[in-house]
């Protein structure tokens, strides 16, 4: 059996596994194939889903602790704040860096898109990580600094999936530049 190289054609957990060795070749291989804007949708939307769920043990410790806000009501706000407000402020922020972006080199919206909804999925594992081990062991230091664990990681993805999608995008001749 052999292993394929083509990203497009691997599962959606091997590339995201991938993204921690090689974001570049991953975006790089998303963006090459036949890439729409359903696909990054659902990119954003999963991240969406899965930070929804990396924060239920926090709200039931917290409901547990504070018992004036009840679980129930702390999943309606983060359900309503993180699946309807933060896949508009996404959008928002991938335009901004789209505009940014344009500044240097003209660059598809849907390769920003794409390269900052991959950025933030591939972290979500992490941020259940994070999510389990402050409900277990409350806000300590330790748990609270793995935030900036998550933050380097998404900053390392995003910035290798940005200059991928740049690339590909770079005019004749200048592909090995930068």
């Amino acid at each position: 059996m052999q292993i394929q190289d083509d990203t497009t054609e691997m599962s959606l957990i091997r590339n995201i596994a991938r993204s921690y060795r090689a974001p570049g070749d991953v975006v790089s291989g998303l963006a090459r194939g036949d890439l729409r804007e359903p696909q990054v949708l659902f990119f954003a939307l999963l991240a969406c889903g899965l930070i929804f769920v990396a924060q239920w043990p926090g709200l039931s410790r917290a409901a547990t602790l504070d018992p004036s806000v009840t679980f129930e009501q702390r999943m309606g706000g983060a359900l309503f704040g993180v699946m309807f407000v933060l896949p508009l402020l996404l959008y928002a922020v991938a335009a901004l860096l789209q505009f940014a972006l344009r500044l240097l080199r003209p660059v598809a919206g849907l390769h920003v898109r794409l390269a900052f909804f991959w950025a933030l999925l591939a972290v979500t594992p992490l941020m259940l990580l994070q999510g389990g081990l402050s409900a277990m062991l409350g806000p300590l230091v330790p748990i609270q600094a793995f935030g900036f664990v998550v933050m380097a990681a998404f900053l390392y993805i995003l910035v290798a999936g940005l200059r991928a999608v740049m690339r590909l995008t770079a005019p004749a001749g200048q592909e090995r530049q930068g």
